[in-house]
């Protein structure tokens, strides 16, 4: 009698150790159940969910942004949306856990997209508008990278000194990761306008911080 190899065992145990389609069905069903609950308050549906959901979600947020600790942040921000928008969850459109890794990946993307966008406004405008070098000597970063890394506190001071329209431009701008042209839909202002708040908002940001880097 012949008898099984190892790749027809491994294969056999893989096979044991997967979920069967139904098995998958009754998973998707109760995890529908637990959404549900916790569109009606239930905390103890939303820590089931939690213990379900956390670590492949994590997974997905990492895997897209490379950094744990954003990648946490991304998967709180999730979970608080979970909260929030139970009641909208459809069964009929898709599994709670794959509309849970769409908000992950989403939250992801803009995260990593608002990332590259900060860091290309950070080293665009530090050298003209903030006073820095262009070409700092023994630096391994962009003068933006360490205006960012470094500064950040002090930085965050001189906004709140700025006038209410130029905060809120420069915010959706370094904070945001806006273009120019989404932050003058999002204000409801003429790009020119616009425009002209950040760069007196960077102005005042590099007489601001001069007395305080």
């Amino acid at each position: 009698m012949p008898t099984q190899g190892p790749t027809s065992a491994c294969m056999s145990r893989a096979s044991e150790d997967s979920p069967s389609p139904a098995d998958v069905q009754a998973q998707n069903r109760a995890d529908a159940e637990l959404l549900r609950k916790i569109a009606g308050g239930d905390r103890d549906a939303f820590a089931q969910i939690y213990d379900r959901f956390s670590r492949p979600l994590y997974s997905v947020a990492l895997r897209i942004l490379h950094d744990a600790n954003e990648a946490e942040d991304i998967v709180h921000d999730v979970f608080i949306s979970l909260w929030n928008k139970a009641p909208d969850f459809e069964p009929t459109r898709g599994s709670a856990l794959g509309w849970s890794i769409t908000l992950t990946r989403n939250r992801a993307i803009d995260r990593l997209r608002s990332r590259r966008r900060r860091s290309e406004l950070l080293e665009q405008a530090a050298p003209a508008d903030l006073g820095y070098e262009e070409n700092p000597p023994d630096s391994a970063t962009s003068p933006g990278e360490l205006w960012l890394k470094e500064k950040a506190s002090a930085v965050r001071r001189a906004i709140t000194d700025l006038s209410a329209d130029q905060r809120a431009a420069v915010e959706l701008a370094f904070f945001g990761g806006l273009t120019q042209q989404e932050i003058a839909a999002r204000l409801q202002q003429p790009l020119g306008t616009v425009k002209a708040r950040i760069r007196r908002g960077l102005l005042k940001l590099r007489d601001t911080l001069a007395g305080r880097l």
